[in-house]
């Protein structure tokens, strides 16, 4: 299935409130925008000049239930990748601000993005990154930067930077989770939506 033309596709990586949003933005073959380290309104303002169809974040949608470590979903996924496990809400707002002030930050950008109006409203979903990676690149061999990079190289998009930082890689990856979504390519762990297997 080929998209609509004008169709496109976002991914955010999400940071704490220092370090920021990262927004990249695909068409069917190519990355039309990646910016980095944005506020949440600038995040929004890129998002809604493209209106992508599909907005992968790539933060947790939800807390765990209440008195639990972990979402099922993770539980699930961590057979596939290594990842760190989503605590319960109390637990998140009593620790230190910093530890998670990023899982807080997304949380915000899912709320905003449920609630866009101005007749936008984009199917949004939560991706995980090594998922991603994983699944096309198999398990991390060497350093994240060397796998995320030859993983960029092999997604095929043209316009890519000569350069591009961890953050933007994980965003770009995200946009492309997006559109492999939107054309039933992925599937689900709980909320974290992940490429089917073998498929870039």
């Amino acid at each position: 299935m080929v998209g609509e033309p004008g169709e496109c596709w976002a991914g955010v990586d999400v940071g704490a409130s220092r370090k920021g949003f990262h927004v990249a933005v695909i068409d069917e073959g190519s990355l039309l925008k990646v910016t980095s380290g944005l506020g949440l309104d600038r995040a929004l303002g890129v998002l809604s000049e493209h209106r992508p169809s599909v907005v992968a974040i790539d933060s947790p949608r939800q807390a765990a239930p209440d008195g639990e470590r972990s979402r099922c979903g993770e539980r699930t996924l961590s057979r596939v990748c290594g990842i760190r496990y989503t605590p319960d809400r109390a637990t998140i707002n009593s620790h230190p601000a910093r530890y998670y002030d990023w899982i807080r930050c997304g949380f915000t950008l899912y709320e905003r993005l449920d609630g866009e109006a101005d007749g936008w409203q984009p199917e949004v979903i939560e991706r995980f990154p090594t998922a991603s990676w994983t699944r096309w690149q198999g398990p991390r061999a060497g350093t994240r930067a060397a796998w995320t990079r030859a993983g960029l190289a092999a997604l095929g998009l043209d316009e890519l930077p000569r350069r591009t930082n961890q953050d933007a890689r994980d965003a770009i990856a995200a946009a492309v989770t997006a559109r492999l979504h939107h054309h039933g390519r992925t599937e689900r762990y709980g909320d974290i939506v992940v490429p089917c297997a073998g498929k870039g």
